[in-house]
C-alpha cells in the first residue's frame, strides 16, 4: 500500500532503478516515510518499535519481491523510493511468504497474524486485468515536497502510456489521495481492513494517450 508522496516543488529529481546495494538504505527511507501511516500505525502500534519494525518490513518486501523482479526506483541520495510490480507479479508467490516468513514475523512482532491477515484481504481485491501495481511509494519526511514523489511515479507512467496498461494502487491516506489524482489515478472504492483497520482507497489509471 503506497504512502507519503507529500509533493509539491518543480524541479525534477533524478530517478534510477534501485540496486542491492540500496536495500538497507531504501528500508530506512520507506520507515522514516510510514511512521505515521494509518495502516502501519494499526499494524506497529507501539511507536518505539514501529521505526524498526518498519524496516524490517520493508527489507523483507525488497529482498523477496520486489528486488528480484527489477522494479524498484529510487534517487541518487535514496530519499524515496518506488516498489512498483509488472503485470501479473503485484501478488507475492506463497512459496516465497513461506520462504521469509521468518523475517516477516519479526518485522510484525506480536500484531503479525492480523496485519498478514489485513494484507491478503487487499490482495484479493485486486482488480484481474493485467496492470502494473504500485505496492510502495514513500519519501523521507525531510526530502518531501520537492517533487520526488512524482519523478519516483514517472518511469513506470511513462511505461504505462507507451504500452497502453494501467496502473492499479491503494492508497493508505486520504490526503494523498488528490496527490495521486494529478498522476491520473482515480478512486474506485473503498476497503475497509478487517479486523477493526482502517479504509485504504483503491486507485486505477488508464492510460494517456498523445
Amino acid at each position: 500500500m503506497v504512502g507519503h508522496p507529500d509533493d509539491r516543488a518543480q524541479n525534477v529529481p533524478e530517478v534510477v532503478l534501485a540496486a542491492p546495494k540500496d536495500r538497507r538504505a531504501i528500508a530506512d527511507a520507506l520507515q522514516d516515510a510510514f511512521f505515521d501511516d494509518p495502516v502501519m500505525s494499526w499494524m506497529l502500534r507501539d511507536e518505539r518499535r514501529r521505526p524498526r519494525g518498519l524496516t524490517r518490513l520493508f527489507s523483507v518486501l525488497l529482498r523477496a519481491h520486489y528486488m528480484p523482479i527489477g522494479t524498484v526506483w529510487t534517487t541518487l541520495e535514496t530519499s524515496g523510493a518506488a516498489l512498483w510490480a509488472p503485470p501479473g507479479q503485484a501478488i507475492i508467490p506463497p512459496m516465497t511468504i513461506l520462504r521469509h516468513s521468518p523475517a516477516m514475523l519479526r518485522a510484525l512482532g506480536r500484531h503479525a497474524v492480523r496485519a498478514l491477515r489485513a494484507l491478503s484481504y487487499v490482495e484479493h481485491q485486486h482488480p484481474k486485468e493485467p496492470h502494473w501495481y504500485l505496492g510502495v511509494l514513500g519519501t523521507r519526511t525531510a526530502n518531501q515536497g520537492k517533487g520526488i514523489g512524482s519523478a519516483l511515479l514517472g518511469p513506470v507512467l511513462d511505461r504505462c502510456d507507451d504500452t497502453g496498461l494501467p496502473a492499479y494502487l491503494e492508497s493508505s491516506k486520504r490526503s494523498n489521495i488528490s496527490f495521486y489524482r494529478r498522476h491520473g489515478f482515480e478512486v474506485t472504492g473503498e476497503i475497509q481492513l478487517p479486523l477493526g483497520g482502517p479504509p485504504v482507497w483503491p486507485m486505477w489509471r488508464d492510460p494517456r494517450t498523445s
